[in-house]
């Protein structure tokens, strides 16, 4: 709240009272240039070894899905991870494994956006996080080939959070989901032929 000095001259009181609507009108104006472009969405490209992807991230409705998402794409995290996960007919997933399948060392765990009105429909982009943790998601995404509404439900006690659509190159996305798989250790639905992300970088 704006409180003006009530001692002062008539001038002065003038004067004040200019000052004082003028920052009231300026708190009450529209977000400023650098809030509106901090909610506008981000393209970014995702190279891959099978062909480029586009993605259009929303930062209004998942903003720190979004900034977590882009603070290990600026800073390389991605290049060299693989496509480690693919069953047709539901998600392509990464973001988390070198090509010999091994984890990377991530930043902590983010809090799960998943009531952000963004469902898991065909061709969005979802953080990847333990079963029955619901605030677990690090680096690790899926990409839906399908609509999967069962994904936006609690089903222990949160759903999986949406952050953003793939807006070009849904054919290099149902490329890599008909790619042959083999289990790998612990690991089922590994693409035999590794699938690399070769760079993740803003548009």
């Amino acid at each position: 709240m704006i409180f003006c000095n009530r001692w002062m001259s008539f001038s002065n009181v003038l004067a004040g009272l200019l000052f004082c609507f003028t920052l009231l009108i300026s708190g009450c104006a529209s977000p400023s240039a650098s809030d509106k472009a901090a909610a506008e969405p981000v393209k970014v490209l995702m190279e891959t070894s099978m062909g480029n992807i586009v993605l259009e991230l929303d930062p209004e409705h998942a903003p720190v899905t979004v900034e977590n998402f882009l603070a290990y794409a600026d800073s390389g995290f991605y290049d060299g991870t693989i496509i480690h996960r693919v069953v047709p007919g539901f998600v392509i997933q990464g973001g988390g494994h070198d090509v010999n399948m091994n984890l990377k060392k991530t930043s902590p765990p983010i809090i799960n956006e998943w009531q952000n009105g963004l469902k898991n429909v065909r061709g969005t982009i979802a953080m990847a996080r333990e079963g029955g943790q619901a605030d677990s998601a690090t680096s690790q995404f899926f990409i839906n080939l399908v609509d999967n509404p069962r994904l936006d439900l609690p089903r222990d006690g949160s759903g999986y959070a949406v952050f953003g659509k793939v807006i070009n190159g849904m054919d290099v996305v149902d490329a890599i989901a008909a790619v042959n798989t083999t289990t790998h250790g612990e690991y089922e639905n590994v693409p035999v032929e590794p699938v690399i992300v070769k760079h993740v970088r803003r548009l």
